[in-house]
């Protein structure tokens, strides 16, 4: 198994309505999220406006968590909830969203009837033995450090460690500070 650092170099950032938003990885490689003919797309997202909708997304089922500050979400007929660091919702891509305030996000989308996704969230000092599908693994650190001890790499804030093709099994991941988002996608 391959294991990729990827550094804002490698990132694609855009403008929205709303903020910008910071492309970390697409499947396949090479796809275009405009074009919505991707598998997954990991992406981080600056919200400027105190009140926004989000982008119907109707073939993706979407996993977001907020990295810095707080918003509220509506996602379709449900109340109004917060949403806060170290917190994660899933929802259908297709649902009406709205959010009221202003944050930095995590946002995993995956197409639906191709592949699952899931997202973990693992917070400073702590080790974890990441059990995975073959598929694609992503470690996004947040912020502090992220390592994978087998593998000899680290991710420092704002990098992320990618891993196309993963065969399963077992990855052993270590935030010795900070906050890191632990994103896996199987065929499904």
């Amino acid at each position: 198994m391959d294991w990729k650092l990827l550094t804002k170099s490698d990132y694609v950032t855009t403008r929205w309505s709303g903020g910008t938003t910071t492309q970390l990885a697409i499947a396949p490689e090479g796809a275009v999220y405009a074009d919505r003919d991707f598998l997954w797309r990991l992406s981080s997202a600056t919200v400027e406006l105190d009140h926004s909708d989000f982008t119907p997304l109707p073939d993706y089922d979407r996993f977001l968590s907020v990295l810095e500050g707080e918003i509220q979400l509506k996602i379709d007929a449900r109340e109004p909830f917060p949403l806060v660091p170290g917190e994660l919702v899933a929802f259908d891509g297709g649902a009406p969203v709205e959010s009221w305030g202003k944050c930095v996000d995590f946002n995993l989308m995956v197409r639906k009837g191709k592949v699952r996704g899931m997202v973990d969230i693992l917070s400073g000092g702590r080790e974890t033995s990441w059990q995975a599908e073959a598929g694609d693994l992503a470690v996004y650190c947040a912020a502090g450090t992220v390592r994978l001890p087998e593998q000899g790499l680290e991710a420092r804030a704002g990098q992320l460690l990618l891993c196309r093709g993963f065969a399963g099994g077992t990855v052993r991941v270590s935030c010795e500070a900070g906050l890191a988002l632990l994103a896996r996608v199987w065929e499904g």
